[in-house]
């Protein structure tokens, strides 16, 4: 899963300058939220992507390609019985990519975000 770590890199230029040390609270704050929320989009697409695709492949070739569906495939099992069978391991399979990507690179962005006190509103109260 990749995501842009410029966004949270100190070193960015504005106008061939580097900008000052200080910088508004909130910003490292929403900078670490967006890549977190971008992540998670990500996330959502691949996995919805690797179950949802089997699913519609195989409805696909249910439709347009019948005979294929119905030739043998193992001994007397049919072709389409057998693709049906498989979905059950391709979507444990989504969910074990989910959990895996979650593991590695969401987790540790929220453990990022985290860190970050919130920014306060105009009271100068942290927001909930």
């Amino acid at each position: 899963m990749s995501y842009d770590r410029s966004e949270l890199s100190l070193s960015h230029r504005h106008n061939g300058r580097v900008p000052s040390a200080h910088r508004p609270p909130w910003s490292s704050y929403h900078r670490a939220l967006r890549v977190l929320r971008r992540a998670c989009r990500w996330q959502r697409r691949v996995a919805t992507l690797a179950a949802l695709g089997y699913f519609a492949a195989f409805l696909t070739l249910t439709v347009e390609a019948p005979a294929l569906m119905a030739r043998p495939a193992l001994g007397e099992l049919p072709t389409g019985l057998l693709l049906a069978v498989v979905q059950i391991p391709v979507t444990w399979l989504a969910v074990l990519l989910f959990e895996y990507s979650a593991r590695r690179f969401v987790d540790p962005l929220a453990r990022r975000v985290s860190r970050y006190a919130p920014p306060a509103d105009d009271d100068g109260r942290a927001q909930a």
